[in-house]
């Protein structure tokens, strides 16, 4: 049982579903890891984190959906705030790492397309997400044991680390992505996902010996303004997919 629900009963969830969360899931982090392996992570975390803007444009392909100038101009204005946050005048964009390059792009595109198509499916509940994430991870275990070299925690804090970014970014993150996207307002939430950086610096400056700076201050002020740009309630529609009746 999960949360009171059969797993029997998960599982008889329409094919559509399954392709898409099963692909979903494997795809973003397959085409992710790959980017790191053949380019620097700053460059790769600049072209990947230009999934919420793409989020936006997807969403007003959906029925009933509608894009607004709000989302835009706070997803672009956030988006500069988070190529500040993670170092983007220091980012040098070279050639020679096209491959890593392809592979963040493809990284972003799959996400984006993903988050925007679970609307397609919202009747599936989030629960099944586990059973995604169940069939992410033996396929990951398969090409792992097939292409790469296992390497174990050394330290009990490596260990607790594991664990914690299983518990955490890429474990209970994707159920509550997926009631988001499925019950909210997507285009809100594409902005809102900027303030993801805004909070791993936070933590860092807390935490950590990382100083404040007026670069750190420009940034999260430029996402907090597009976030609260974004949520204006009156604004004018850019496009608008009418639903089928």
């Amino acid at each position: 049982m999960i949360v009171g629900q059969s797993i029997l009963k998960l599982i008889k969830q329409p094919i559509l579903a399954w392709c898409l969360g099963c692909s979903g899931l494997f795809l973003y982090h397959a085409s992710y890891f790959l980017a790191l392996a053949h380019a620097p992570v700053l460059e790769v975390s600049l072209i990947a984190y230009l999934w919420p803007l793409l989020i936006i444009l997807f969403s007003a392909l959906l029925p009933g959906e509608q894009l607004y100038v709000k989302h835009i101009i706070g997803a672009v204005i956030s988006l500069i705030g988070c190529w500040i946050l993670l170092g983007g005048g220091d980012s040098q964009f070279n050639i020679e790492y096209l491959t890593g390059y392809l592979f963040a792009a493809a990284c972003s595109v799959i996400w984006a397309s993903y988050s925007v198509a679970s609307r397609l499916v919202k009747q599936v509940p989030t629960d099944a997400v586990g059973l995604f994430c169940g069939v992410c991870a033996l396929l990951g275990w398969i090409c792992h044991f097939s292409l790469e070299t296992s390497y174990w925690p050394a330290s009990n804090s490596q260990w607790l680390a594991v664990v914690g970014l299983g518990l955490g970014p890429l474990g209970l993150a994707f159920f509550a992505w997926d009631y988001g996207v499925k019950r909210g307002d997507i285009q809100l939430l594409g902005v809102l996902s900027y303030a993801a950086p805004l909070i791993s610096t936070a933590l860092l400056i807390m935490f950590t010996n990382i100083q404040a700076n007026n670069t750190i201050s420009i940034a999260c002020t430029a996402i907090v303004l597009g976030a609260l740009i974004a949520g204006l309630r009156k604004d004018s529609v850019i496009f608008k997919l009418k639903a089928k009746s």
